[in-house]
């Protein structure tokens, strides 16, 4: 496990440099990542390329014994290049050159671009290729998925088009373009979703863009894995994602590259509503979940946000300690803090780092020195993974559909996702987020939330799965879709009816609105809890129902069933509970099954645990601002209840070792 920083010496006078790489190695710091936008300063003017600076700078952290994990510039290409070049600039949704002075204002796709990235990235790594200090490469920075609408791209796209259909026929069968007269009659006619009005297109060819716009991106990334591994095949490679407006689909971006890395930059200031969750406990597992294995997070939280926004709240006292260390109880391997020190020019000024522009230590650094300091202490959980037998299935499918055709206000994609991870993480279990096509057979419970676009290998991957003996949870919003954005004419869940044996007899998106819900004795005897944003109004036919809404025209009808399919159960929630209301339908389900869980855990308060084969680190993270002083107990069939009592800090994270 290693702790860093992200370092610019190019923003810097050289007389810091060596008392910058002196101070870093008193903290603690194992790493250092440079030269993410410096290719105007390793090629000043094109074909003349000056890399002593990067050559001095990187000699001087070898002395000092830190790694130096660098980053191909080409985020950020230098203005001569577009000025000499002007095609290689991105087209916007209006046909328009996009106005250039920021970064990632480059078409990816653009073959002038690539022989100029090929360019600087040889002379990167071949530069460096036998330099031990030097392990590996970030592709980039922050990568989308491709919108560009330049000449190349929109042939890019036709392109994809009609290698996916063949026939104009076939697209017009596909996307029902007989509505509203928009029958191809060539190929020629594909042409990217111009125009301002994006969510009046149709949705089956948005759909297909965006698959267009994540595979043009993955297909940028390997080009640059390829070119980096010809120079040097034992260079670790990976690129810095983060959950942005265009995601790409992350498991295939990430395929070929040896780990995930993830930009991390939690809240600062906490929502005083209980219900808003706002833990980035589910982005850390989803990181995990797009290998299967351990990540890194290549930018972490070092201080108040803000640059192009007004500024968030400053840290709080244990913040960049507790969150750092929260990543590493979910799986991260090496956290690298943005930024060493705020930068006193250009848009990113107030984007504060560990050391304040007044160039003077204060308290954030201290903070990450006893960080530093944390992690060397608990260098023995090196080599620990973390093992799940719940997942949550995630699919850029459903990332894509949500966001082209909106279906209620302040639903999301995620948050269905966000709410049943929390109310695991609730009862001290943990969770993987997985991609939604993978081999379920290891898990003993599958969420399958929001399954809005579908198609025939989910469809059996799920029969499966339940047939096989695993307990499923579906919810609202699912089988709405076909692979190709249409809406699939059956009733609700449409191809999901047979395992949940059951049916919506209508719905109705109440949106921010909440309205009460009744448990069944089963569940919970008590008063009735909250659902919002939307009710499905269930008609059972042999499912068994578990709560019924409490109010409005359809009271007293089913909203949660549940079904037997093959050797296993099928849950159907057509509807959001509030944040108590989930906790207790998930606790129903785990003590269903016999599983182990914790109770009495406040919000707020997290539990993980990573395994080796002596035995497991268990890691309890106090992410609230108030002391938590509390008792839990595990809770599993046949088992005596053994009471703990923990008593936490705001943002402290406590590591326990049980040994085997």
């Amino acid at each position: 496990m290693k702790i860093g920083v992200d370092y610019y010496p190019e923003h810097w006078d050289k007389n810091l440099w060596e008392k910058d790489a002196k101070d870093m190695k008193e903290a603690g710091v194992e790493i250092v990542r440079m030269a993410e936008f410096a290719w105007s300063r390793l090629e000043p003017e094109e074909g003349i390329y000056c890399f002593e600076w990067l050559d001095e700078i990187v000699e001087l952290f070898a002395r000092k014994q830190i790694q130096v994990f660098l980053s191909t510039p080409t985020c950020t290409p230098p203005l001569w290049l577009f000025e000499k070049y002007p095609e290689v600039i991105q087209v916007d949704k209006n046909g328009r050159r996009i106005p250039i002075g920021i970064r990632g204002h480059r078409c990816m796709n653009s073959p002038i671009y690539r022989e100029k990235c090929e360019k600087i990235i040889r002379q990167m790594v071949s530069r460096y290729a036998d330099n031990e200090w030097v392990i590996g490469y970030q592709i980039d920075n922050e990568l989308e998925a491709n919108h560009c609408c330049c000449p190349i791209c929109e042939e890019k796209f036709r392109l994809f088009i009609k290698n996916k259909y063949q026939t104009v026929d076939k697209v017009n069968e596909a996307y029902g373009n007989s509505v509203w007269s928009g029958e191809y009659s060539s190929f020629s006619q594909v042409k990217p979703p111009f125009g301002e009005h994006q969510t009046w297109l149709n949705p089956s060819y948005m759909l297909d863009f965006n698959r267009y716009a994540s595979e043009s991106t993955v297909e940028y990334v390997n080009f640059q894995r390829e070119l980096i591994h010809s120079i040097d095949e034992k260079a670790l490679i990976t690129t810095n994602t983060w959950l942005c407006e265009n995601m790409p689909d992350f498991y295939k971006m990430f395929e070929k590259l040896d780990f995930v890395s993830f930009d991390n930059y939690p809240a600062t200031k906490l929502p005083e509503n209980e219900e808003v969750l706002y833990s980035h406990a589910f982005h850390l597992d989803l990181m995990r979940g797009i290998k299967k294995k351990n990540f890194w997070i290549m930018e972490e939280l070092s201080g108040s946000l803000g640059s192009w926004t007004p500024m968030q709240s400053t840290l709080q006292p244990g913040m960049l300690e507790g969150y750092s260390l929260q990543a590493i109880a979910h799986g991260a391997d090496a956290v690298l803090h943005f930024r060493w020190r705020t930068a006193v020019t250009g848009a990113e000024m107030f984007w504060h780092g560990l050391i304040d522009q007044s160039n003077v230590k204060g308290r954030r650094y201290q903070e990450f020195c006893k960080l530093c300091h944390t992690v060397k202490e608990w260098k023995e959980i090196e080599g620990s993974i973390i093992k799940n037998h719940i997942a949550i299935l995630y699919s850029s499918e459903q990332e894509y559909g949500f966001k082209v055709q909106p279906q209620v206000e302040g639903m999301h994609y995620f948050t269905q996702m966000k709410a049943y991870h929390d109310a695991f993480t609730c009862l001290g279990i943990g969770v993987d987020v997985i991609d939604w096509l993978s081999d379920l057979s290891g898990y003993d419970i599958v969420v399958a939330p929001t399954l809005f676009v579908t198609n025939d290998k989910i469809e059996a991957n799920l029969k499966e799965y339940a047939r096989q003996g695993g307990t499923l949870v579906l919810t609202n919003r699912s089988g709405i879709k076909d692979e190709y954005n249409r809406c699939i004419m059956s009733p609700l869940p449409t191809v999901f009816s047979e395992l949940t044996g059951a049916v919506v007899k209508e719905y109705n998106p109440i949106g921010k609105k909440t309205q009460k819900i009744e448990m069944s004795d089963k569940i919970w005897k008590g008063k009735p809890f909250t659902c919002t944003l939307w009710c499905d109004v269930i008609e059972p036919n042999q499912a068994e129902v578990l709560a019924c809404y409490g109010e409005d025209f359809y009271q007293g009808e089913a909203a949660i069933t549940v079904n037997h399919y093959g050797s296993g159960k099928v849950y159907y929630a057509g509807t959001v509970l509030n944040r108590k209301g989930m906790a207790v339908l998930v606790e129903f389900i785990v003590k269903d099954l016999g599983m182990e869980y914790i109770q009495g855990i406040p919000f707020g308060v997290e539990r993980t645990v990573r395994q080796k084969e002596s035995g497991q680190y268990v890691f309890w993270f106090n992410n609230t601002e108030k002391k938590q002083d509390f008792v839990s107990w595990k809770v599993q069939e046949g088992k005596t209840p053994v009471t703990e009592r923990a008593i936490l800090e705001p943002f402290e994270m406590a590591i326990i070792k049980e040994i085997k």
